[in-house]
């Protein structure tokens, strides 16, 4: 087995964060995935934390950009230099030797899109980039076996997107990628505010809210929250207390495409890998996966037993990590890239 240079990284791309992984290390570095760029010079100003405490707050001059969208790459020029920003941060240029790169991505990245990242990372110093699905790298984060000859469902739900696999025998067997997830559930949220209360709320409020009193299904104990934004009618700043059923009714179009998406991938999986499927659960990814109730919500669904990763936001980048600290073993399961 090769074993693995100290540097060789393991990158999650994912639309609300990027997270990187250092071999032998573990996660190195973890920041929103935003990039505050000057629309006069087009120089990057910042990125991370730094940028995403700049939304909403910019002169005209200077714009906070989201370079993925809905799981796929909205700005390829600004994702680029976002990229190669994180993995200089990352310490790839203070190495003798070049590090082996593999990058998760979601399944509906096109391939135009695996160069532009693949370039990226050239750019910031990598010496060979695999492309590996995020499903793949989520069910091997959340220590699935996914190289015996048995079925395994994970259902990744991201930022941008909810990603749905069954996996045998090393391959994803069957699959779906929708474009709902926690970004998707915060605008509903903000929609819901305004149509309801004429009370315009902004992002940072939504995911507040979703986080603190959100849920899929009934909790045993629900309290109220308190909001603040600005009054449509008045244009004033003003506050009310929203309830936990409210929430629930905001996100429910996003909850049910995800259970769609998962009984859709349950109607094309083969008979034998439901058979395992029912005996070994849906096991939960992503961010989405922290939403209260959403277990319970999927068990009453399907019928099936639910599990949440250990580590369901690091799922992704730690399955990743682990096939770059093992890359001859599970070279298999990556997408190669020569160069």
């Amino acid at each position: 087995m090769r074993k693995p240079f100290g540097h060789d990284l393991a990158i999650d791309i994912g639309t609300a964060n990027t997270v990187i992984y250092q071999a032998n290390r573990g996660i190195v570095l973890n920041e929103p995935s935003v990039v505050c760029i000057n629309t006069e010079t087009g120089s990057v100003l910042t990125v991370g934390h730094e940028a995403r405490k700049m939304v909403g707050r910019t002169p005209d001059h200077i714009v906070s950009i989201r370079p993925l969208k809905d799981g796929v790459v909205a700005d390829f020029e600004t994702a680029q230099k976002m990229l190669r920003t994180f993995m200089i941060q990352a310490g790839s240029r203070r190495f003798i030797s070049k590090p082996t790169v593999i990058v998760a991505v979601p399944p509906v990245v096109t391939s135009v899109e695996h160069r532009a990242i693949k370039d990226a990372a050239y750019a910031a110093g990598a010496r060979k980039v695999y492309i590996m699905e995020e499903p793949m790298a989520a069910a091997i984060g959340s220590g699935l076996p996914v190289q015996e000859p048995m079925g395994s469902m994970i259902v990744d739900i991201g930022g941008g997107t909810t990603d749905v696999a069954v996996i045998s025998l090393g391959g994803i067997v069957t699959s779906r990628s929708i474009r709902t997830g926690g970004d998707s559930m915060d605008a509903a949220i903000m929609t819901y505010v305004k149509n309801k209360y004429n009370l315009l709320i902004g992002e940072r409020t939504a995911e507040e809210l979703k986080m603190a009193i959100g849920s899929a299904h009934k909790l045993r104990e629900e309290s109220d929250a308190r909001i603040r934004g600005r009054d449509l009618v008045s244009g004033l700043p003003t506050d009310l207390m929203i309830s936990p059923v409210e929430v629930r009714e905001a996100i429910e179009d996003q909850v049910m495409k995800i259970i769609g998406a998962i009984k859709g991938t349950l109607d094309e999986t083969p008979p034998d890998l439901v058979s395992d499927l029912s005996r070994n659960g849906i096991v939960l990814a992503g961010g989405g996966a922290l939403l209260l109730g959403l277990p319970e919500r999927l068990r009453k669904e399907t019928g099936m037993p639910v599990i949440i990763s250990e580590d369901p936001l690091h799922a992704v980048v730690n399955g990743a990590g682990i096939c770059v600290e093992n890359l001859d073993m599970l070279k298999q399961i990556l997408i190669p890239e020569s160069r």
